[in-house]
């Protein structure tokens, strides 16, 4: 059974609300998540523990869980990354909290934190995009009508498609009712789809001057100043991209993500808050 009431787990506890508070600050702010936070939060999390298992410790085992979580979060990040799911800051983010959810000495303990952590995260992740795609959605309502219509014309083919899987799945359905749902999954996930496409697109494209550019944005489309082509990638544009930019003095493109530290937010409460029930060891 897991409880949270060690010295040692309260000050990690309370180490991981106030980082990701700032982080979550930082980022509704200025859609950034300043790389100190992360790093900090890897170092003072990682420092604890090996001065805790030096002086109070009966062995390294505090210290080793938390480089374990840390090696687990820095795969978890990067993948997120690199599968384009997570911008830099977010994974770093993720990376942060590797050292900080081992709130155990025990490895399978630690291992169940990570899966309910991860699947907290993951349905609050979900709820929270819909929501969020939904206000952007109503706000810009001029904007992404004309959007969704336009991409609905341009996609016909997928949707007559979907539309005679559903067909198909609603006759096979008279055999096996459960197959209904596919059907209403396989007639809703185009419009879903065009639907989160034309948010993108008639939402969170903004034209910035060159002087509000932060490491990191996303360039909408590729720009050339000059000779230099200044390419749209994932990592976003770099220091030397931006002065390039300011330079020239051209307002900018730029394409927003959703901030989505509230969900780390959200997630380390209800981790912390299942823990602490101990409903994490009814269910398991």
């Amino acid at each position: 059974m897991i409880r949270l009431f060690m010295f040692e787990e309260v000050f990690l506890v309370i180490l991981g609300f106030i980082w990701i508070s700032f982080a979550t600050i930082e980022d509704l702010k200025k859609r950034e998540i300043a790389n100190w936070i992360s790093f900090s939060l890897i170092i003072f999390a990682l420092g604890f523990r090996f001065f805790y298992s030096l002086f109070l410790g009966e062995n390294f085992n505090f210290f080793y869980q938390g480089l374990i979580g840390f090696g687990i979060f820095f795969v978890l990040g990067n993948l997120l990354y690199y599968s384009k799911v997570f911008a830099g800051g977010d994974a770093k983010l993720m990376m942060g909290l590797g050292p900080i959810l081992p709130l155990s000495n025990v490895f399978l303990n630690n291992l169940n934190i990570f899966i309910w952590f991860f699947l907290l995260f993951l349905i609050l992740g979900a709820s929270y995009g819909i929501l969020v795609s939904l206000f952007l959605g109503i706000k810009n309502r001029q904007n992404f009508k004309k959007e969704f219509i336009k991409r609905i014309k341009e996609n016909k083919n997928i949707i007559f498609l979907s539309l005679f899987f559903t067909i198909v799945f609603l006759i096979i359905s008279f055999f096996n009712i459960f197959l209904i749902y596919f059907a209403a999954i396989v007639f809703l996930f185009p419009y879903l789809y065009l639907a989160a496409k034309s948010i993108d697109e008639s939402c969170m494209i903004k034209l910035i001057k060159p002087s509000e550019l932060t490491e990191g944005d996303w360039l909408y489309k590729n720009l050339k100043i000059g000779k230099v082509l200044i390419k749209a990638t994932w990592e976003g544009l770099n220091q030397k991209e931006i002065n390039l930019l300011k330079k020239a003095g051209k307002k900018v493109l730029i394409k927003k993500g959703i901030p989505f530290t509230p969900v780390f937010w959200f997630s380390f409460l209800t981790l912390i808050f299942i823990l602490n029930r101990n409903l994490m060891h009814a269910f398991f």
